[in-house]
């Protein structure tokens, strides 16, 4: 882990999601979604914040001993939320762990710190190759091409590159929505309009792309299952592993 950043890791948990309104506080195997995601990531033995809009989580997060800060219910995002949060805190590198990723492992979240180990990079988040076809053209599944230093060049909901001849060794890459950024680039993106492709593909770190932002990817084997719908939370019941 990098000795020459304060780091910290920020858990947005928002509850009125569309798809599954108070996601944060369902349960899963006994413990709420925002409760497992929380535990998976504390042996890190950095500092947590669980930061929400809503009172209920605050409340039930506080009973596992967990930090938490209430933020504006009005944030679009929970970047927004996440630099809320850090703005007034005396840190350099923040770490975004969705409160939906109950199943995040330690291991990549070191990798992703590592990778400020180089000065140049400012913002850095995960991605894993995908191999079915199903995988590939799921629109769901926002893919990720790279240049040479394994710097994003774009992200989309289609399947990028495009494999015109059908070359059989083209590599897809899913991206996974963990990130680490340092404080100043997150408090820069958060003032930065929506930009006209992260409009269109409704994919927010292209907003990055399109100011000149570069974003470090760092490949892992982590595949991630996070739960967005009802029917997410049956498969996810399925995978977890009694503790």
């Amino acid at each position: 882990m990098s000795a020459n950043h304060k780091t910290i890791i920020v858990i947005p948990a928002r509850f009125a999601s569309t798809r599954f309104p108070g996601k944060p506080l369902v349960n899963l195997a006994n413990k709420p979604i925002i409760q497992h995601v929380y535990e998976a990531v504390k042996d890190l033995n950095l500092p947590i914040i669980i930061a929400t809009d809503n009172e209920m989580i605050a409340a039930r997060v506080k009973e596992f001993g967990a930090e938490c800060r209430l933020t504006s219910a009005d944030h679009q995002s929970g970047t927004d939320r996440i630099a809320e949060v850090v703005q007034n805190l005396d840190y350099d590198l923040i770490i975004n762990v969705q409160g939906d990723e109950p199943f995040i492992k330690i291991e990549p979240l070191k990798e992703l710190i590592k990778a400020f180990n180089d000065p140049s990079v400012s913002v850095a988040s995960l991605m894993h190759k995908l191999h079915s076809p199903s995988d590939i053209n799921n629109p769901n599944n926002v893919k990720v091409v790279c240049g040479n230093q394994e710097q994003a060049l774009y992200f989309s909901r289609s399947p990028i590159p495009f494999n015109r001849d059908k070359n059989s060794n083209v590599t897809y890459f899913k991206h996974i929505g963990v990130y680490a950024y340092t404080k100043q680039a997150l408090l820069e993106f958060v003032k930065l309009p929506m930009g006209k492709l992260e409009e269109v593909e409704k994919l927010e770190q292209l907003r990055f792309l399109e100011n000149g932002y570069k974003i470090k990817m760092v490949e892992t084997d982590y595949r991630g299952i996070g739960i967005d719908t009802p029917e997410d939370l049956e498969k996810a019941n399925l995978e977890i592993k009694p503790k």
